[in-house]
């Protein structure tokens, strides 16, 4: 790594905790092939060099449309996808360059939340040997005991222990979730990748949901990669947040710093979004013209200066500085 980007980590850092994960310059690129030999025409260029710091203890929220590159860097960071370019380190350990029997070892300290809670259970097999197959699987916990465990970790989730020979089709969205969630966490692990686990819920549910994940961090110190493009949801929940646009990271700052002083347009916009519970006030709406340009192709410049209200010739032409503008905030603007 850099020097430059050590210094850049240390200004990310924050409140000075101790990272857990460090991403430097992280691209994933997915091959477009086309042709009667199918060979390679081109690149989906779903993350475009990312960096950012994860400390113990903290959740990092990643905001942004469908199809910025959230979803990719979650999977990314867990190696359910294979990088194209830069690093990943958990705990000082470049995860991409862990041989099998290491990364095995890995994964207990890492887990995911699954966006969609129904699809990602197993319709045939019974909720309580879903949550604890992988105790089994990496022999954490004789067989005897799995289920005494898997019973314990439920009720923590707020399930009861009948749901136990249940099927994942006998409950509801919500309580889906909270399978998913104890799935994850009886591995007791040290981070988890929240993948917009209350986006398909309702919202009195996302709620509890998001209740319980703040309670889980505190009784057990975990650390969090919050994605989602609900801004409101991050904002309860996050200690600092990056801003992501067709794979790029447009801004990133501490949660209140970056909701009261947004400097970049794409953030301004996608705050005016946010719906004001008072109906007395109105918030003014910002409407970004024109479609996201595909990843196959993204514009030159600055990606977003084809929807940018405040685009200029140098917007086009040249890409922006990612700089420090004080208080950890970060921005990558030619006019912040």
């Amino acid at each position: 790594m850099s020097e430059s980007v050590v210094q850049l980590d240390k200004q990310q850092n924050g409140a000075g905790g101790e990272p857990l994960i460090q991403v430097d310059n992280l691209k994933k690129y997915f091959p477009i092939t086309g042709g009667v030999f199918q060979r390679k025409v081109g690149d989906v260029k779903a993350v475009d060099g990312v960096s950012f710091t994860i400390n113990k203890g903290e959740s990092f929220g990643l905001v942004g449309e469908s199809g910025c590159g959230k979803s990719t860097i979650g999977r990314t960071l867990l190696r359910l996808n294979d990088k194209t370019e830069g690093t990943v380190t958990f705990e000082g350990q470049d995860l991409h360059e862990l041989s099998k029997s290491e990364l095995r070892k890995m994964r207990t300290k890492m887990q995911i939340v699954f966006q969609d809670p129904f699809s990602s259970l197993n319709p045939r097999i019974k909720v309580g040997e879903a949550i604890g197959e992988a105790l089994v699987d990496h022999g954490l916990v004789s067989r005897k005991d799995v289920k005494q465990r898997v019973i314990e970790t439920m009720k923590i989730c707020g399930l009861a222990e009948y749901h136990y020979d249940r099927f994942p089709h006998e409950f509801s969205g919500g309580q889906r979730q909270r399978i998913g969630i104890a799935r994850a966490l009886i591995m007791n692990p040290e981070f988890i990748v929240a993948d917009e686990p209350v986006s398909a819920l309702d919202v009195s549910i996302q709620a509890q949901i998001i209740n319980l994940m703040s309670d889980l961090q505190r009784e057990k110190q975990l650390t969090y990669l919050f994605i989602s493009h609900d801004l409101s949801v991050v904002e309860h929940l996050c200690n600092r947040v990056g801003v992501m646009y067709l794979g790029t990271m447009m801004e990133m700052a501490p949660t209140e710093e970056l909701f009261s002083n947004p400097l970049h347009p794409y953030t301004k916009a996608l705050m005016s979004a946010i719906p004001v519970p008072d109906p007395t006030l109105k918030r003014e709406r910002i409407v970004l013209q024109g479609d996201i340009p595909s990843p196959a192709n993204p514009p030159s410049g600055c990606k977003f200066h084809t929807r940018c209200p405040m685009a200029s010739d140098i917007c086009k032409q040249q890409v922006p500085e990612y700089r420090n503008m004080g208080n950890d905030h970060f921005v990558a603007c030619h006019f912040a």
